[in-house]
C-alpha cells in the first residue's frame, strides 16, 4: 500500500520547523533581547547609584558620631566605615571640606560606572544634609 498525499504532508509538517519559522523566531529573540538589554543597563548603573547613596548616608551618620565622640569631624573614611564590595568596585568615597562645622561626602565613578553614568557622575552629600551631583541631570533624578 503507498502512502498518499495527505499522509506525506502530514508526517512532513509534523516532524519540525520550516527555515522561516526559525527566522522568525529569532527575529523576535532579536527583538526583544534590543528592548530588553539597555533597560537592564539601566536598572544596573541606577541600583549600583543607590549602593553609594546608602553608604554615604551611612557615613554621614557615623561622621555626627565621630564628633561626639571626638570633638571633630574626620577626613577618612576608614575612620568611620569600611566601603562594601558594591560600592568599591564603582565609586570611589572620600569626605572632603573637613572643617570645624563642615564636610562633604563625594562619591566619584569609576570604571563602566563612570562611563555610563553622566546623567549623575560625582555624587556629594554635605554635612547639613545638602545633596549633590556634578552630571548633566537633575539632582532629584539622581538622589
Amino acid at each position: 500500500m503507498h502512502p498518499t498525499r495527505a499522509n506525506i504532508s502530514t508526517n512532513r509538517i509534523a516532524k519540525g520547523f520550516s527555515l522561516i519559522e526559525l527566522m522568525i523566531a529569532v527575529a523576535i529573540v532579536g527583538i526583544l533581547a534590543g528592548i530588553a538589554l539597555p533597560s537592564y543597563s539601566q536598572y544596573i548603573i541606577r541600583a549600583n547609584r543607590s549602593a553609594a547613596e546608602t553608604f554615604m548616608f551611612q557615613l554621614a551618620n557615623k561622621e555626627e558620631q565621630y564628633l561626639l565622640d571626638n570633638r571633630q569631624y574626620t577626613s577618612t573614611v576608614a575612620d568611620l566605615l569600611s566601603s562594601p564590595p558594591e560600592v568599591s568596585r564603582n565609586y570611589n568615597v572620600t569626605i572632603t571640606n573637613v572643617g570645624a562645622n563642615t564636610y562633604t561626602i563625594q562619591a566619584a565613578p569609576t570604571g563602566n560606572q563612570a562611563s555610563k553614568d553622566t546623567k549623575c557622575a560625582t555624587l556629594t552629600l554635605a554635612q547639613d544634609g545638602t545633596k549633590g551631583i556634578n552630571g548633566s541631570g537633575a539632582v532629584s533624578d539622581c538622589w
